[in-house]
């Protein structure tokens, strides 16, 4: 055996049992896990196995993905990353899995003389779920996720919302690393249990649950390499109507304050309630309400507080006067409460230029002048769900993401838009934009509107939108400081292009417009899904007839000049009822392009 295969075999000699991953039916996907940190061969090929099928390759990776010996019940439904064998991630996702799919999966790498076994997947595709009912109105809720208790000290636990994208629900990890951003409707309103890992006891307390909250739920495990996962469906079932509410709420207040003798202030059990407050980005303040019928004593404590984990002071009002320097700097400059507010029992405090990272859940708390509680509030501060860009057609030349504000924006530092998956899509500083900071998979299909800090329209152009840009894209606002002023999130949703012809007809145009000049060593790939089929291949300068299936020989043409225009249509000579499915065209290189257009061959009637 050669040295390299000798350094290979020991670091993966450790490998013993199978690393364990849970994923529900119904899912988008799942990400089979294989990282390899040791030196990788010359022309090297990874493979994705199932033994128990014949045949049993999953996914094969050369220079390229080679997916011609692969087992046709995963055609169209795994990818690995295009920079795979130069950073040994192998990771492999599984789209839409299923329960046939539950199995078990081997990663391998050869070099073309020996193959070495780096990593073996238990996939379990499971559909049983916990159901949980409750009341709107509530002060909480428990979705429940156990599981043997003493976990190791590097195990995370993520919960998600299933029905809303994933959005990212709440999150303990003792690794910083693995810590994400939690979602604004669900900041500051999650807990999970002290000593979870002890206990195994990984479940969620929401509060304040309303039924937009209702839908699946998903505890994440990631213990170890595993990565186990257990579903809860939430459903919130709506109070009765508030005009009930509201006569009962008048009948309570009557009765406390007959029995109390009109003190119903003072008594010692006070009253705590949550009131939630929806803000759009790129106001100017916002108010969180918090009031009383009565006249608070003249030496009463009134203090605003985060809920944080650092509880930090928000407002303080004391001696009849506000205390800034008690306050946290975050918050210096930014609130404000009535004057005189003892006298009308107004204790409501304006929060100014508020932003997405204040979305939290705030608490007015009056006490005496012996530090007694003589009234709490909570108040959840919540910014609005996304804007959703649908284009009309499915082949639109550009969409405009909106993003617009009437904040004060001339001595603004810098504005971002970013991908949901942390990719900078574009970037204006210093009075420009700066192509260089945006990804590639972005270059000269971005721009911004001029003068955009005078009149406070951010608005995204997007050019060639494809369903690959499907996705949620965030505006931010900097100051000189670096302080987030704003931040709006807009969700792109783009249609999959369809074609209809009939059958006969003398062609049909698969249509795909891009940005111009791309690289000269570009390659474009068309290809045909369910069963795979190599239709048209340009590289090298040229069209590679070779490369491409017998039954599309002479059938197929693209423009002249396809890098420089960006039109990468393809004509389909004398369709057939049998070419009628589903046609990818990929772009390789240092700039990757894709589309997906349907193609459906009415047959002619007879």
């Amino acid at each position: 055996m050669n040295m390299l295969l000798l350094l290979l075999l020991i670091n993966v000699s450790q490998h013993a049992l199978a690393v364990v991953v849970e994923v529900y039916a119904g899912e988008r996907s799942v990400l089979l896990p294989c990282q390899f940190y040791s030196f990788i061969p010359e022309e090297p090929t990874v493979m994705w196995t199932r033994s128990d099928l014949n045949p049993k390759s999953v996914h094969l990776r050369r220079y390229e993905d080679d997916l011609r010996g692969q087992n046709q019940r995963y055609s169209g439904r795994t990818s690995m990353n295009p920079d795979a064998l130069n950073s040994g991630n192998f990771s492999l996702t599984l789209r839409t899995p299923t329960k046939t799919d539950s199995s078990n999966y081997t990663c391998s790498i050869s070099d073309g003389r020996e193959e070495l076994r780096l990593t073996d997947i238990q996939l379990q595709v499971k559909d049983q779920q916990v159901e949980v009912k409750v009341e709107e109105g509530s002060e909480s809720v428990i979705l429940p996720c156990k599981t043997k208790p003493d976990l190791p000290e590097d195990t995370s636990v993520e919960w998600t919302h299933s029905d809303q994208e994933l959005t990212v629900t709440q999150v303990h990890s003792n690794n910083s690393d693995h810590l994400k951003q939690l979602d604004n409707l669900y900041c500051g309103r999650g807990k999970m249990n002290k000593d979870l890992l002890r206990t195994g006891d990984l479940s969620l307390t929401l509060k304040y649950p309303t039924q937009r909250d209702s839908g699946g739920y998903i505890c994440t495990i990631y213990r170890d390499k595993d990565i186990l996962r257990q579903k809860v469906e939430l459903q919130v079932k709506e109070q009765f109507p508030s005009w009930a509410k509201a006569v009962l709420v008048l009948l309570v207040l009557l009765v406390l304050f007959v029995v109390s003798g009109g003190l119903l202030f003072y008594f010692r059990h006070y009253f705590m309630s949550a009131y939630q407050v929806e803000v759009d980005p790129g106001v100017e303040s916002v108010q969180l309400p918090c009031k009383t019928t009565h006249c608070l004593p003249k030496d009463a404590i009134v203090e605003w507080k985060d809920g944080s984990m650092y509880d930090r002071k928000v407002h303080v009002y004391q001696n009849g006067s506000d205390q800034s320097n008690k306050q946290h700097e975050d918050y210096r400059g930014r609130t404000e409460m009535k004057r005189s507010l003892l006298k009308p029992g107004d204790l409501s405090l304006t929060l100014k230029h508020p932003t997405d990272e204040d979305t939290n859940t705030y608490t007015c708390t009056v006490y005496s002048k012996e530090g007694n509680i003589l009234m709490k509030k909570d108040v959840v501060l919540i910014f609005r769900d996304y804007a959703e860009v649908k284009p009309e057609h499915s082949e639109v030349e550009y969409v405009e993401l909106p993003c617009k504000t009437t904040l004060h924006l001339l001595e603004v530092a810098k504005v971002e838009w970013k991908e949901r998956g942390n990719r900078k899509v574009h970037v204006y500083e210093n009075g420009s934009d700066q192509p260089e900071e945006q990804h590639q998979d972005y270059k000269e299909r971005t721009k911004m509107n001029e003068d955009l800090l005078r009149t406070g329209d951010l608005s995204l152009t997007l050019k060639y939108p494809t369903e690959e840009d499907y996705s949620i894209y965030t505006c931010t606002v900097y100051s000189v400081e670096g302080n987030i002023l704003l931040k709006k999130q807009v969700k792109l949703k783009v249609r999959v292009c369809q074609v209809e012809v009939e059958e006969g007809a003398e062609s049909v145009q698969l249509p795909f417009k891009t940005s111009q000049n791309l690289p000269g060593d570009a390659e474009v790939e068309w290809v045909h899904y369910n069963p795979k089929k190599t239709i048209h291949v340009y590289k090298n300068g040229s069209d590679q007839p070779g490369e491409q299936d017998q039954d599309y020989r002479d059938r197929t043409k693209m423009n002249e000049d396809l890098l420089r225009t960006g039109d990468l249509s393809l004509t389909l000579k004398t369709p057939k009822e049998s070419d009628s499915g589903e046609y990818k065209c990929i772009v390789y290189g240092k700039i990757w392009r894709a589309k997906t257009v349907l193609l459906k061959v009415k047959g002619q009637t007879i």
